[in-house]
């Protein structure tokens, strides 16, 4: 039999999507007690995702203990894959974590790379939470959403598909679509739909909703009647812990980003 093929394995190139927790804090006691705040009210949707902690916001003379912090991913149900770097390689390769490398820098220049990094939102994932964040009366409405701690993805992608759901989504199932999202059913409690590009809910939203999973900050959802659990646009996000304002709550709407803050306007469908 030849060597290179085998009946019971096989080794290929791939890419396999994961979120980058960048680290932009010596501060471990201060990361901690964010990451802690951030996810504690809803502990349950990051669970089990892969991420790749990303040292390459240090400066050259700072060093993090990454066994702490992959510990302390591990602390919030992340899973640490392993650790992205530049000039900090030196002391990254001592962890037990292996180097990878991010689809970010390649084919860039080191310092579009940076600028890239610096302009990304900070976090972007199919899934990703927030501890109730503040809300803003006023039409558009504007809704305080913190970005997650430095998660970004590390592949970005574009698409021009649509999908298009006609059947009413129940509690636990899940949609990803590589382009438009369009659900013309209700999206009940514990369901989500997940868009690289806008989603468009002909009924109501009781579930979550994220669209630009993959960067795109331009995305936009649109529903007729918002009663979510989550909403997220390219990461960030919000839970309605906090009661929407009245003018948006179980009314048509449309959702977008506008300085990393989500803005939730009416609209006017006659």
């Amino acid at each position: 039999m030849s060597p290179k093929k085998s009946p019971f394995f096989e080794l290929r190139s791939g890419s396999v999507d994961t979120l980058l927790f960048v680290v932009k804090t010596t501060d471990l006691d201060a990361m901690r007690a964010e990451l802690t705040r951030r996810f504690e009210a809803t502990p349950e949707f990051f669970a089990n995702d892969v991420v790749a902690i990303d040292v390459r916001r240090l400066a050259g003379n700072e060093r993090v203990p990454l066994a702490e912090i992959a510990q302390l991913l591990e602390s919030v149900r992340m899973r640490p894959l392993g650790v992205v770097a530049d000039a900090q390689q030196s002391w990254a390769a001592e962890s037990a974590l292996p180097l990878l490398e991010a689809r970010d820098r390649r084919g860039a220049s080191a310092k579009s790379a940076d600028e890239d990094a610096a302009n990304a939102p900070v976090a972007q994932t199919a899934e990703a939470a927030n501890s109730g964040a503040n809300t803003a009366t006023g039409n558009p409405a504007a809704v305080s959403a913190e970005p997650a701690l430095a998660a970004e993805p590390v592949r970005l992608a574009t698409s021009s598909q649509t999908m298009v759901v006609e059947k009413p989504l129940r509690s636990g199932q899940r949609i990803y679509a590589k382009g438009d999202l369009v659900v013309l059913g209700l999206v009940s409690y514990g369901a989500e739909v997940i868009a690289e590009g806008n989603i468009h809910i002909y009924a109501p939203l009781r579930g979550r909703a994220l669209a630009g999973v993959q960067g795109n900050h331009d995305a936009r959802i649109f529903c007729t009647c918002l009663e979510p659990e989550l909403i997220s646009i390219a990461g960030i996000y919000r839970t309605t812990e906090n009661p929407l304002p009245a003018d948006v709550s179980g009314k048509p709407v449309q959702i977008w980003l506008e300085d990393e803050k989500l803005m939730i306007e009416p609209l006017r469908l006659t």
